[in-house]
């Protein structure tokens, strides 16, 4: 439908370009090339830097388990080894080729990743991997298990996800992984990271076990040092290194519970690795293969956080009571949207949705993420000029 805009959330040419970050507040660090949530999305786009003075800080990373104390999955060592083996046959390389001479048809490797075979349709086989892996490639080739250098053909992306499907011919494919159920997983049941780190040691095994089942980490997704967005992940202790992006994360019986992605890359930092839950990124699979993309339910608006508004703007100019404090205020309202036909206004302080309060702008991304599709009814609770107001809209496709 033409009004997607998710404040721009990548840059197609964000691998190669250094950006400058602000600060966020708090101590934390936001971990980039990755984003993990389920299908649902609201049209969110930044507002210039002149429209308000901010000092923007860093967000905190939040230590949520939500783990449920049940049976430990435990196997023998010689179990255990078959099983990594089993699994090493439908883990492969990822090679991304660029063209260094915009001229020039010649492409060179520019870099490369990792990838999870995880389906077969026809006379082809679907390959899981993240979207930065993939990024800017004018040319894909996926090398197989026992070195075979293939073509591959980019099927769709999700930036928000960062997930990718490469599909291959079928016919160099032996082996196709069983996906698990990250919900059932357990901190402390082992977990082992299958991929190439550095480009070139094709099927690394690293062991560890699950620290975290559902951790939530903010998400400067857009590179503007501010956090859009808070992904859960797995976090475990199994050495993730560059080129693990897009590989696998399984369980001791050899089923996927993750699509392995970033590390955070600091120097006091070590075992502490994330991946995708599959979970989460299964039904954006699907809709890749399908669509070439993910599908999202929007609103038709750009967002700031209320907390990144300077005071004397919020007395001055959205005139608040002094008991709100949270909230997120619309920057522009893009026309023709559902939120353009119910009447919202720049500088509409969104305050609930749903009668759930709203804190953030990460708020209603959760919140839409994780509760609405489109065509649903989203009721919205704002303050115009100080006064506060209800209205109801029809969420539409973000396509």
């Amino acid at each position: 439908m033409g009004y997607y805009d998710e404040t721009d959330l990548y840059d197609d040419n964000q691998n190669n370009h250094k950006r400058q970050k602000r600060g966020r507040r708090g101590g934390s660090h936001l971990v980039t090339g990755f984003l993990g949530a389920v299908v649902g999305a609201v049209t969110i786009s930044l507002v210039s830097p002149d429209m308000f003075n901010l000092n923007n800080n860093q967000a905190n990373v939040s230590n949520d388990n939500n783990t449920v104390p049940t049976q430990v999955i435990n196997v023998s060592r010689e179990d255990l080894t078959t099983t990594i083996q089993n699994a090493r046959k439908f883990v492969v390389g990822v090679n991304n080729y660029q063209s260094s001479n915009p001229f020039s048809m010649e492409t060179e490797e520019a870099g490369s990743g990792s990838g999870v075979v995880y389906k077969k349709v026809g006379n082809k086989a679907l390959v899981a991997t993240n979207n930065h892996v993939v990024a800017g490639a004018k040319q894909l080739k996926v090398k197989m298990a026992d070195g075979q250098l293939i073509d591959a053909k980019l099927v769709g992306t999700d930036e928000l996800l960062d997930l990718a499907v490469v599909a291959i011919d079928a016919k160099y494919v032996t082996n196709i992984a069983k996906l698990g159920d990250s919900e059932k997983i357990n901190v402390g049941e082992t977990a082992i990271a299958i991929g190439n780190p550095l480009g070139f040691l094709e099927s690394t095994v690293t062991e560890g076990i699950v620290s975290s089942k559902a951790r939530e980490i903010p998400q400067d997704i857009d590179g503007d040092g501010v956090a859009d967005y808070q992904t859960q992940v797995i976090q475990t202790d199994a050495a993730i290194n560059p080129g693990n992006s897009g590989g696998a994360l399984i369980n001791a019986k050899g089923e996927v519970i993750g699509i392995n992605s970033s590390k955070i890359a600091e120097q006091a930092v070590e075992g502490i690795g994330f991946a995708i839950p599959i979970n989460i990124a299964k039904p954006a699979l699907d809709q890749i293969e399908k669509f070439g993309e993910v599908t999202r339910p929007v609103m038709g608006v750009g967002l700031k956080s209320l907390e990144e508004i300077p005071q004397f703007n919020i007395e001055e100019t959205l005139k608040l009571p002094n008991s709100v404090t949270k909230g997120a205020v619309i920057t522009h309202v893009d026309p023709s949207t559902p939120a353009a036909k119910v009447g919202l206004k720049q500088l509409d302080v969104i305050v609930a949705l749903d009668d759930k309060p709203v804190t953030d702008v990460i708020t209603i991304r959760e919140y839409l993420y994780s509760h609405k599709k489109v065509g649903d009814k989203l009721k919205i609770t704002f303050y115009r000029n100080g006064k506060l107001n209800n209205t109801t809209l029809t969420l539409a496709s973000s396509q």
